[in-house]
């Protein structure tokens, strides 16, 4: 057994009931004195924590301190003591200061990437600054052609009449359209009976052994926050809608940002991709859906942009069509759009409550994989499902009958 401090066999051992580490008593009873901790661990330390260990009757004689040459044994004894005290403290210092200066070094690195990563975001603001200085002056010459081709072509939500009750009269879901929905729906209905559970199906072992392999902050840091995401799967593009007002479009097998669209005035709250075509979908806190398109080039234009809700749109869905789209909004009403024109055939609002002064707006929307039944979930917890083709509610689930099951 050898003392903690001097490291040497201890004359008078004595062990500490808190950490059991064993000390030669005059250096433990120095370092209390004058620190009042335990040098090994650093905890509180007083002698009545302190036990004395006991050893065997015949022991090594003490040094006698009244002849000379004992006396100086002793006096050097007191000097080594000392000197061990003294560098047990510095090899203590130094390994605080390493651990700080590992500290300060991790610190400057971040900082570093952190100033980096700020001026490539600097670089690109300029860049998007620019290229738009550029396509101004082309996007003011098209603008007027585009205008009059929606108010005098399919879509023309702003010019509609006024019903009765002073909301646009719509033209509504028409046979033809129905009868594309009920093909679609009994072509995926005997698809969906025939498909079977794929062997390369992920097992929930090889799912809880997922790590995260990359992170990629999309959106502006000034208001960070992303709140819809939507996968292209055959071009491996991963669109994020956020609070910063944006659409961002990454590709995530070049690890680049192809596409920033702006446009809204409030957080970007549904982003969708329509199937495998070019266009894309976009709701906003601003009451608005927008309706972009791909080109060539890989930049997306605004072709529509739909404002026919009054209050928050939350939700986007596609059909399995693809040519038509549904959005849910706030405002307590769900709108059926026709792709290609962007024209509100039909919008829906639930009028079965008997007390209409309280309304539940609408939070998420989303199409039966079939195509003929609609479910949209409420600020009030309950989910709705419609029937599509009659635009008539089939049933209203509230959510505590999910937990009692």
């Amino acid at each position: 057994m050898h003392c903690s401090i001097s490291g040497e066999v201890p004359q008078e051992p004595v062990i500490s009931k808190k950490s059991g580490l064993l000390y030669e008593k005059r250096l433990i009873e120095w370092h209390i004195s004058n620190c009042e901790k335990c040098p090994i661990t650093g905890e509180p330390l007083s002698m009545d924590d302190i036990v004395p260990v006991k050893t065997g009757k015949i022991v090594k004689p003490r040094t006698v301190q009244t002849a000379s040459i004992p006396g100086m044994l002793g006096m050097f004894q007191n000097e080594w003591d000392g000197l061990m005290l003294s560098n047990f403290a510095l090899e203590q210092q130094l390994h605080t200061a390493r651990q700080e200066l590992s500290h300060a070094l991790y610190q400057h690195d971040a900082a570093c990437r952190v100033i980096a990563r700020l001026k490539k975001e600097k670089d690109e603001a300029k860049s998007l600054l620019a290229q738009a200085n550029r396509q101004l002056p082309q996007l003011t010459a098209t603008a007027t052609p585009v205008t009059s081709t929606l108010s005098n072509g399919k879509r023309a939500a702003e010019d509609d009449e006024l019903g009765p009750s002073g909301k646009r009269i719509r033209p509504g879901i028409s046979s033809s359209i129905i009868t594309e929905l009920t093909d679609c729906n009994a072509a995926l209905s005997q698809q969906r009976k025939k498909r079977q559970i794929p062997p390369t199906l992920a097992t929930i072992d090889a799912l809880e052994r997922y790590t995260q392999l990359s992170s990629h902050p999309l959106q502006k840091t000034n208001k960070p926050g992303i709140l819809s995401m939507d996968i292209h799967y055959s071009k491996d593009i991963i669109a994020t809608g956020g609070i910063d007002m944006t659409a961002i479009l990454f590709d995530h097998t070049s690890g680049a940002i192809l596409s920033t669209l702006s446009g809204h005035s409030k957080k970007v709250t549904s982003v969708k991709f329509v199937g495998e075509s070019d266009f894309f979908l976009t709701g906003s806190a601003d009451k608005t859906v927008r309706v972009w398109q791909g080109s060539e080039d890989g930049s997306y234009g605004c072709r529509h942009v739909l404002k026919d809700h009054s209050a928050e749109v939350p939700a986007v869905t596609v059909h399995a069509t693809n040519n038509y789209f549904v959005t849910a909004s706030l405002d307590n009403t769900w709108c059926f759009y026709d792709l290609s024109s962007g024209l509100c055939l039909t919008q829906v609002s639930d009028t079965s409550k008997s007390d209409t002064s309280k309304t539940e707006g609408y939070t998420s929307a989303a199409f039966h994989p079939d195509g003929l039944i609609l479910g949209t979930g409420t600020s009030e917890a309950v989910v709705k499902i419609w029937d599509v083709k009659s635009e008539v509610m089939l049933q209203s689930i509230p959510l505590i009958y999910c937990y009692l099951g």
